[in-house]
C-alpha cells in the first residue's frame, strides 16, 4: 500500500511478537472483524505460515519484519503503519522471553538481553502507540504479562523483574491515557499455553488440554477482542487469565 491509496476508513492492529500462539491468535482474531493486521516479528519469514491463514480466512494482513528492541526501527514502523497502511487504533505488546537461569549463572548480557525484550521493547511500542493515538483521543494499547508480573520464581529472576517492570509502565500509561480517550490494558496469562513448545518440553502440563486446564490461545484471544470493545464507562485496566484448576 502507498500513502496515495492509504484507505483512511480501514483501521489496523498492530501485533508485536505475534508468535504461534497468543500473539497469531490475536491477529487472526481483529483480522476477522475487519481490521488491517500488522503482525511483527524480527524475522519476517516467521510470519509466513500466519499470514497465509489470515488470507486464507479473507482478512487482510500486512506482515513486517521488525527488533522492537530498536528505536528506529520502532518509529520507522508506526510511521509507516500510519502513512501507508491505515491508521492505528489497535496496539499489543506480546513478547515473552520467559528463560529461567540459576541467580548465580545470570550473566549482564543474558539478563539484559531479558530485559530488552520483556519489558524495554514495551516501553517504546507504548510510546509510540501513544504518539500516534493522543491527536486522535481513541485506541487500545494491551499489554501481555505473565504469572511472573505477580510473583517471582526459582530461575526466573530476570524474567520476573522485567515483568513486574512492564506491569507498574503500563499502570502509569493508563493513568496518563485514560482520560485522553485511550484504553490502556494488561492481561495476566497465568498458566501454561497450549503450544508445541509446551507439548515438547512440558507434557505434564500439555496432558491437562483434555480437562481445559491449559490455555487455548483462540480463548484468549477472545477476550482481547472483548476489551476493546468496552464502553468507556466500563474499561478493564488488568484481566487475568487461568486455568479453571490452574492454583494462584
Amino acid at each position: 500500500m502507498s500513502k496515495d491509496n492509504n484507505n483512511k476508513d480501514k483501521k489496523s492492529c498492530l501485533v508485536i511478537g505475534a508468535g504461534d500462539a497468543t500473539g497469531g491468535a490475536i491477529a487472526k482474531r481483529f483480522a476477522r472483524e475487519g481490521y488491517i493486521v500488522v503482525p511483527v516479528r524480527r524475522k519476517l519469514e516467521h510470519l509466513d505460515n500466519l499470514a497465509r491463514e489470515i488470507r486464507q480466512e479473507g482478512g487482510e494482513v500486512v506482515p513486517i519484519g521488525c527488533d522492537a528492541r530498536d528505536e528506529e526501527q520502532m518509529i520507522a514502523l508506526f510511521d509507516r503503519i500510519e502513512n501507508d497502511i491505515a491508521p492505528l487504533e489497535v496496539v499489543v505488546f506480546n513478547i515473552g522471553a520467559n528463560v529461567r537461569f540459576p541467580f548465580a549463572e545470570i550473566e549482564v548480557r543474558k539478563f539484559t538481553k531479558i530485559w530488552e525484550l520483556a519489558c524495554f521493547a514495551g516501553f517504546l511500542t507504548c510510546r509510540e502507540a501513544a504518539r500516534k493515538m493522543e491527536p486522535r483521543g481513541k485506541g487500545s494499547i494491551f499489554v501481555t504479562g505473565a504469572s511472573a508480573s505477580m510473583k517471582g520464581f526459582a530461575g526466573g529472576a530476570a524474567f520476573a523483574s522485567a515483568k513486574f517492570a512492564l506491569r507498574g509502565m503500563t499502570q502509569g500509561l493508563a493513568r496518563e491515557l485514560w482520560p485522553k480517550g485511550i484504553h490502556v490494558a494488561h492481561f495476566i496469562i497465568d498458566g501454561a499455553i497450549e503450544t508445541e513448545f509446551i507439548k515438547e518440553f512440558w507434557p505434564h502440563a500439555y496432558a491437562k488440554k483434555d480437562q481445559d486446564g491449559i490455555l487455548n490461545p483462540e480463548h484468549i484471544a477472545e477476550n482481547y477482542w472483548n476489551v476493546h470493545c468496552q464502553p468507556r464507562d466500563s474499561w478493564t485496566h488488568e484481566l487475568d487469565l487461568r486455568p479453571w484448576i490452574e492454583e494462584f
